[in-house]
C-alpha cells in the first residue's frame, strides 16, 4: 500500500510540476508585456517637454523591446 501511494504522489507531482511551469513562463511574459506597456506610455508622456525629451525616447524604446521580448522571446525548454 505504501508503494501505491507513493507512486500516486510521484504522478501528482509531476502533474503540478508541470503545470505551475507553465504558468510560471506566461505570467513571466505577460508582466514584461504590461510593463513594457507602461513604459511606452510613460516614455509618451515625457516626450510632449522638449526637456525629457531625451528620455522619453529612451524610455519608449526601452518599452518597446520589453514588449516585443515578451510576445516573440523563446523559450527553450530543459527536458
Amino acid at each position: 500500500m505504501c508503494l501505491a501511494l507513493l507512486v500516486c504522489m510521484t504522478h501528482i507531482t509531476h502533474s503540478v510540476r508541470s503545470v505551475a511551469d507553465t504558468v510560471g513562463r506566461v505570467l513571466g511574459r505577460v508582466t514584461a508585456v504590461i510593463i513594457g506597456f507602461v513604459m511606452m506610455v510613460v516614455g509618451l508622456a515625457m516626450t510632449v517637454s522638449i526637456v525629457m525629451l531625451p528620455v522619453g525616447v529612451v524610455v519608449g524604446l526601452l518599452g518597446v523591446g520589453l514588449v516585443v521580448a515578451g510576445l516573440f522571446a523563446r523559450v527553450d525548454q530543459e527536458s
